[in-house]
């Protein structure tokens, strides 16, 4: 179909244009929110609008002293943020909240500017980044404990056990450019519903949205009479975000990008926790009893929002033969659908992906499919090629292949742009085996009229969510748990991840003691129990719970004779003994 052209972008040797755009923000020039204050930073990177590659900011860029700072402000802030209520939490969750949304068009037209998707994307963005704190802020009250059994062996007998969540730690949270805002709020929102300090780091393409929203994040802090090195912003190269990964202060690193940086961070941050959301390839079965045209329009849904680039966007369409030919067709007439051009008109479907390095990139992938025998369905040769300059290389229109060999590229890795790939099957058992072929596993769709064949799918199909017929850019956090290469948490649910358990053995009659001999009440001798310096040394692992028994060896009053040191903690008056 034809493509809107763009106007080149200025070469690199060139200067930018100025900036046109009215964009407010509100954040300090020149400075990073490190440590209590907004700390000044030497550098600053060029954030460029990838619809005309003009310049919508200089943005400022941190060094890896300023990693260092945050990261001390950071585990100097770990014993406050741990000590919030449950309500203080949620009270400040819902706050800010509230603040982005009375700005929620502020946000979104920074958003186009610094990723190029399309507002009606972007808009999506900022609903999802509201839903995502209403609803971490709800959770927050329900990070409970369980009661466990005790007595399956003979030594268990008369003891009661359950265990608590505590905060893990100082959470590092690196965000991709193509969501930058929601992404960031995955990591954030979870870190203090959790009780952690956290050190954001956005992609360098795209960090405005984020900052600003760490200006609202640290003035509601402050107005709740908590440090604002609770939340932290850093912005520069790799090596910025290597000191906070590598640094064992770090309990937890959170990282939403690549696959292969994402398995380099977790060799960094081993053996402490990380949390990765890498890759997707997601396959889309349409079978011989589905409606097509909805399917088809399903593809056209999912498959080019956010200009191709979303992890969970349609790449790989499994076609069983007896619909093949009229899906094909169908898609291919349909493609006029979507509205190339400027991402700021609300009626654009699809824009330049975010730079010419992206661009070219995926047109090699494309071409390097069609040498190898897959055929170009849409757009025209001409259409595909890229024109002069590196705005013209980061316009793509809609790109549909068909009879793509299963070992190319555009098949078998993530595309990251608007290319949607087909493929045809003789049944819905090779349909499944097909989609499962292949190291990513997010999501997978199917269209189809059988009840039979979408509970094959749902039991089949190795992937962390199955959406049955409806597909887009919005799909609930809690079915986001893939099984390769991507999601090893709920974005929702981050703050489990972000604590840990927390176990305690009491024998009933120990906790008598110490409530007759120290004044504690038995559920108050639990509570104390990370008093004592023995106990400390062993909270701090961010990964591995621990389990505390007391023994009834001395009663309190005999350690209180001997000892003329005040007892200050119950445990202090206890045998303690770790398994």
């Amino acid at each position: 179909m034809p493509h809107t052209p763009h106007a080149a972008r200025p070469h690199a040797a060139e200067a930018r244009p100025a900036a046109p755009h009215a964009v407010e923000l509100r954040a300090p020039a020149g400075a990073l929110p490190i440590g209590a204050e907004w700390r000044p930073v030497a550098g600053s990177g060029d954030v460029v609008f990838p619809f005309d590659g003009s310049l919508v900011a200089r943005a400022p860029q941190s060094e890896v002293a300023d990693s260092a700072v945050a990261l001390d402000a950071a585990e100097a802030a770990r014993a406050e943020c741990a000590a919030l209520t449950t309500a203080q939490r949620k009270a400040i969750l819902s706050e800010i909240g509230r603040r982005i949304a009375a700005e929620r068009e502020r946000f979104e037209q920074i958003l186009v500017l610094e990723t190029g998707k399309p507002l009606r994307d972007c808009r999506t963005e900022v609903s999802r980044t509201l839903v995502t704190f209403e609803a971490t802020a709800e959770e927050a009250s329900h990070v409970t404990g369980e009661t466990v059994p005790l007595d399956l062996q003979e030594l268990g007998r008369g003891m009661v056990g359950y265990y608590t969540r505590k905060p893990a730690g100082v959470v590092i949270g690196i965000a991709g450019f193509n969501y930058p805002l929601l992404l960031a709020t995955h990591k954030l929102a979870p870190a203090i519903a959790a009780g952690c300090p956290i050190i954001v780091k956005p992609a360098p393409q795209t960090p405005l949205a984020t900052i600003e929203m760490l200006l609202i994040v640290r003035e509601v802090l402050a107005e709740h009479g908590v440090t604002a090195a609770a939340a932290q912003l850093v912005n520069g190269g790799p090596e910025v975000g290597e000191l906070l990964v590598r640094d064992p202060r770090a309990q937890v690193v959170s990282f939403t990008g690549s696959a292969k940086i994402g398995h380099l961070i977790a060799q960094q941050a081993a053996p402490r926790k990380a949390l990765l959301e890498l890759g997707s390839n997601t396959g889309f079965i349409v079978a011989d009893d589905a409606d097509v045209e909805a399917a088809v329009g399903a593809v056209l849904a999912g498959g080019f929002y956010a200009n191709g680039q979303a992890c969970i966007s349609v790449q790989r369409i499994v076609l069983q033969r007896g619909i093949a030919e009229a899906f094909s067709a169908r898609l291919v007439e349909r493609l006029g659908e979507l509205v190339v051009g400027d991402p700021r008109d609300p009626g654009t479907h699809l824009a330049p992906v975010i730079n010419e390095a992206s661009g070219r990139r995926i047109r090699a992938a494309v071409e390097a499919a069609l040498a190898a025998g897959a055929e170009l369905l849409a757009p025209s040769p001409e259409a595909l090629a890229a024109g002069e300059g590196p705005v013209a290389a980061a316009a793509l229109p809609p790109v549909v292949l068909g009879s793509v060999p299963r070992d190319a590229e555009v098949w078998r890795e993530e595309v990251f742009g608007p290319v949607v790939c087909l493929t045809v099957v003789d049944s819905v058992d090779e349909a499944i085996a097909v989609v499962n072929d292949s190291r990513y596993g997010l999501q997978a769709a199917v269209f189809t009229a059988s009840l039979e064949t979408a509970f094959a799918a749902l039991d089949r199909l190795e992937v962390g969510g199955v959406v049955v017929e409806p597909i887009g850019p919005f799909v609930p956090a809690e079915v986001l748990d893939g099984l390769v290469n991507f999601w090893r948490s709920r974005s929702f649910a981050d703050f489990e991840e972000l604590s840990e358990a927390d176990r305690a053995h009491v024998l009933p009659f120990i906790a008598e003691w110490c409530q007759a001999g120290a004044g504690f009440s038995a559920a108050e001798t639990v509570r104390h129990r990370g008093c004592a310096d023995r106990m400390a040394q062993l909270t701090r692992a961010a990964t591995e719970p621990f389990d505390l028994v007391l023994s009834p060896v001395t009663p309190v009053a005999a350690f209180a004779a001997e000892d003329p040191m005040p007892i200050t903690d119950p445990l202090q008056t206890c045998a303690a003994q770790i398994h």
